[in-house]
Order: C-alpha cells, then structure tokens, then sequence
C-alpha cells in the first residue's frame, strides 16, 4: 500500500501550478503585458450641493414650501470615457410609491456646476407631476428622503424629451460607467 500523504501533496501542487496557469492563459487571451483587472466598486465620481450635507435636511427654498428652484449641484471626478450625464431626482417613500422630481439626460459630460435655478442643457423628461422640469419636496407627510442620482454614460441616449424616468433606466442599460448620488431629507412645514 502507497502512503496517502505523497499524492495529497502532489494534487495540491498541481492545483497551484494550474491556478497559475489561468491566469497566464487570460494574460495571452488579452495580449502580453497587459495586466487583467479586477473589476472593483469604486465610485470617484461627484455629487454635491453647497445647500445641503448628504443625508441631511433640504432647506425650504428648494421645495414647495419656498420659491422651489433647483439647489446648486455640483459634479466632480467625472470618468474621461463619458460622452453625457444624466440625472434623477426622486423620493422612494411617497405614500403612491417612488415620486419622480425631476429627469434630465444627455448633459455635457464637461458639465461641472448647474446653477442655483437653471435647468442644465440636456433634455427634460416627464415627472410624476406630469411635466417637464425640476419639481422640489412636497412631502404629504413625515420626513421624505430625496435622491438626485448622477450617472456617468458611455454615450449620448437616443431618447425624445418627455420620456419617463423608466424610459430613461432601459435606454441607459448597458451604458452606465459610473453613478453616484446625494440624498436630502424633508419634512413639509
């Protein structure tokens, strides 16, 4: 009888040589000296306010209970491969399910700052108030979280002005390279 040890042995530098054939066989399938990456979850990309704190309130003057104009926004770190952005704003804790505020696509992707009350160039879709346009908080009740997701594309979008936010998600699949997003909270006052 054969001892046990010398064939575990043996089938575990065998497993070893192998694993690090595969990753010389995907080095050869890419091309020499051409390194292959891990794909990570790493968001670079930018959205800020200088009117609010991320996960904080939204003040008054950006909703329904003031002048509700769109709040500063501001995009930073914006992958070179972009060729637009596109943005979404909407609050997922209406009483009717997710409340659309405002849809925007095909945005410069050289677009840093979109000013306090103006609309960027790029083209409006239709919000769940059955318009075009930045519509601000107007929660019914309690406190409301409100997304403004920021999505970097790979290609400006094919998609006539006032389409829905669902039009918007299918025409970006496939496209998004990266996306980030800001959050604000409000309470009606």
């Amino acid at each position: 009888m054969k001892p046990l040890i010398p064939t575990i042995f043996l089938i575990l530098i065998l497993t070893i040589i192998n694993g690090c054939n595969v990753e010389t066989q995907q080095e050869d399938i890419i091309g020499k000296g051409t390194p292959v990456k891990q794909i990570e979850e790493v968001i670079n990309m930018k959205l800020t306010s200088p009117a609010f704190e991320h996960n904080q309130g939204i003040p008054s003057e950006y909703t329904c209970d003031g002048p509700n104009v769109l709040p500063e926004l501001n995009m930073e770190d914006i992958p070179e491969n972009a060729k637009s952005l596109a943005l979404i704003m909407d609050d997922p804790d209406a009483p009717a399910g997710t409340w659309v505020h405002w849809v925007v696509w095909n945005i410069p992707r050289d677009t840093k700052m979109i000013a306090k009350g103006a609309e960027p160039q790029g083209i409006q879709g239709t919000t769940s108030f059955g318009k075009p346009g930045y519509g601000g908080p107007c929660p019914p009740s309690g406190t409301h979280r409100y997304f403004f997701k920021l999505h970097a594309l790979n290609t400006t979008l094919d998609l006539k002005g006032g389409s829905t936010k669902e039009d918007l998600e299918q025409a970006m699949q496939g496209h998004i390279i990266e996306k980030t997003e800001l959050m604000g909270t409000y309470k009606k006052q």
